[in-house]
């Protein structure tokens, strides 16, 4: 086994060696240039095999330093290795990114990951008893309130496309503007989740919703488990019964509002093992478990603290009150007889943990007052006015979070959360990535394999992204062509098994 302790030293002076891809005096070498030059050194192939972990990532993190292999029993030196030995004299590593738009690939590993995590609490395995299959378990969507007509694609009973908000005579808004729309919208258009009167549209208390939405998740957590225990106890069952678990990702609408998909399961609490995860004693069951929720979605409701802006506060709910939606929930099923199964809602919940702002147009990271109005207009467009918004709303006294998280719309929670005991952490499955990579290619030598070693890293930060565009598109290249091969073996594998 291996241990690793990684400290960071700060600084750092070492620089990395002579590129093959090098400018050429003053002029700037190209893409097919600079990866025609390293593909022509003698030391090509070891180059890619010492970036393979991090070939297909956008921007790489780079690391120069050195790494110390320990007998932690003796505190002998056994190896040493300086990344000024290295190729380009440094050490790549995948920069971790979950968003898409920011680096597909890792943002794959994480979707990955995150299949598995969300998975593994409805059927188990990676650690989870398998048992929680026979567990009741839902998949709940708890939408936002809604804060102005929106551009949106409706369609009928019968599935059938209809117009967005068709009326027969004209309908002016407060501002002059028709507010009707004929059109049958494409799944890609633009005006998808755009008010019809952008001075009608309350993008003030969206921003806020998106800022307190973690808070009104949480009191609607509290919600569902006293209305259990109201319902255990006419059953005569203690109301530390049982206990919830989730798993949870955040969804960002087109509109630029967030919502909820959770999977909420329903266990039970072993008193002589209080960790362990157990089914819920009868007659607790899924329809118990339905009402909860649905209880819980229609009544949890608050009014957040007063704002110059706004001084009464702002009222806080899930869904449409005046037509009664609150959330969709769904019983999950392990079989395809059921609306939907354990892999279509982690491949669902997955999909959407990957994502963020991009569905509204904007993608930025953390605004500053130096370039905050690259993106803020209170007269712009729908994404520009929530910025501004979230920045305006900022600026008072205990709402500087607004602020922060304005690149987000206000929206400061995490994408992907769950409950403790719901499944694995990413930890988890990150580590066993690990060991399974150095099992599969560890290059110690066999005297140590016997024994526990420290591996300590003193590695300092040097940059982030390739050197050049040429090594770019090698790494890149190299990487899509191993994904190819990878997914063709899969697919052969299924067509195999059927």
């Amino acid at each position: 086994m291996t241990l690793t302790a990684t400290p960071v030293i700060p600084g750092g002076d070492r620089r990395p060696g002579p590129h093959p891809a090098a400018l050429t005096g003053r002029r700037a070498v190209s893409a097919a240039e600079s990866g025609f030059q390293r593909a022509s050194a003698g030391d090509y192939f070891g180059w890619l095999h010492h970036v393979w972990p991090a070939a297909g990532c956008t921007r790489p993190v780079r690391l120069t330093g050195e790494c110390a292999t320990i007998n932690p029993a003796t505190g002998e030196l056994l190896a040493l290795a300086s990344t000024d030995d290295m190729p380009d004299g440094q050490i790549y590593k995948p920069c971790g990114n979950r968003r898409a738009s920011v680096c597909p690939s890792c943002a794959e590993v994480y979707r990955r990951d995150a299949f598995h995590l969300i998975r593994a609490g409805l059927v188990g395995g990676k650690g989870i008893p398998t048992a929680v299959a026979g567990h009741p378990a839902v998949f709940v969507t708890l939408t936002a309130p809604s804060f102005g007509a929106v551009h949106t694609r409706r369609t009928s009973k019968t599935g059938q496309a209809i117009p967005c908000r068709p009326r027969r005579v004209e309908v002016l808004c407060p501002h002059g503007v028709d507010v009707r729309c004929d059109r049958l919208h494409a799944a890609d258009e633009k005006a998808l989740g755009t008010p019809l009167c952008l001075d009608c549209y309350d993008h003030h208390a969206q921003v806020v919703f998106n800022h307190v939405a973690g808070e009104l998740w949480r009191r609607t957590t509290i919600a569902i488990r006293r209305a259990l225990a109201k319902t255990a106890r006419a059953f005569g069952l203690p109301a530390a019964s049982f206990r919830l678990s989730y798993g949870k990702v955040a969804e960002m609408q087109r509109r630029g509002v967030v919502h909820y998909h959770v999977i909420i399961r329903l266990d039970g609490i072993e008193p002589d093992c209080p960790g362990a995860v157990v089914p819920p004693p009868a007659p607790l069951g899924l329809l118990d478990l339905v009402d909860a929720v649905e209880h819980a979605a229609a009544s949890t409701r608050f009014t957040t603290d007063g704002h110059p802006h706004h001084p009464t506060g702002w009222h806080v709910a899930w869904g449409d009150e005046g037509k009664g939606r609150y959330a969709d929930i769904r019983p999950v099923r392990l079989a395809g007889d059921g609306e939907i199964t354990d892999a279509m809602v982690a491949a669902y919940l997955a999909k959407y943990a990957t994502k963020s702002t991009e569905a509204t147009g904007h993608v930025s990271r953390r605004l500053t007052t130096d370039t905050v109005d690259l993106y803020a207009n209170p007269d712009g467009t729908h994404a520009e006015r929530l910025i501004d918004a979230a920045w305006t709303l900022g600026g008072a006294s205990g709402w500087s979070g607004l602020r922060r998280w304005a690149h987000m719309l206000g929206f400061g929670g995490h994408f992907l959360t769950k409950s403790r005991r719901y499944s694995v952490t990413f930890r988890i499955l990150r580590d066993a990535r690990v060991v399974w990579r150095r099992t599969v290619d560890h290059d110690q030598d066999a005297e140590h394999d016997a024994e526990t070693t420290v591996l300590i890293n003193t590695l300092a930060y040097t940059g982030s992204g390739w050197l050049t565009t040429g090594d770019a598109l090698l790494a890149n290249t190299a990487a899509a062509m191993a994904r190819e091969r990878a997914e063709a073996a899969r697919e052969a594998m299924r067509e195999h098994h059927g």
